[in-house]
């Protein structure tokens, strides 16, 4: 009975730690392909990996700003232009499993670009809603 107890509590922990894998996998996608997209000059289509959502947070310089219409408006005014989009560049420093469908995570970006060149620091909570993961809420700085 004990060994049959112990290889169910091994194949749940493989079970458990495929899953984690497999969504660290699925976040880093999106994140790099929101730096494709960015890279392209597409907004929108870095937009992708946010939540489209009234419940969206962002946090930037000019502080809070709720829902994914008004950060995408944001964006839009901010980068105007490829010149002012630049080349994204994103490292992660730190990811943070929270729960099932949450993660945490801390990075840096660098924007090389003719308007001069800018760099920060992010925090992202993702989560999976109906088994996608988007940001629910980007501080960068």
């Amino acid at each position: 009975m004990k060994k049959l107890l112990f290889c169910l509590l091994c194949l749940l922990s493989i079970h458990s730690a495929f899953a984690q894998d497999k969504d660290v996998l699925s976040i880093r996608k999106l994140l790099l392909a929101q730096v494709v997209a960015w890279n392209n000059g597409s907004i929108d289509g870095y937009m992708k990996g946010y939540w489209d959502s009234d419940s969206l947070l962002f946090i930037g310089s000019k502080g809070p700003r709720y829902g994914y219409n008004a950060t995408l408006k944001r964006y839009k005014e901010a980068y105007a232009d490829t010149d002012h989009m630049g080349k994204l560049k994103t490292s992660i420093t730190s990811m943070q499993r929270l729960a099932d469908d949450y993660y945490f995570i801390v990075g840096k970006w660098a924007l090389t670009r003719n308007a001069g060149d800018v760099d920060g620091s992010f925090t992202l909570l993702l989560r999976k809603i109906k088994g996608q993961w988007v940001i629910v809420c980007d501080h960068s700085s």
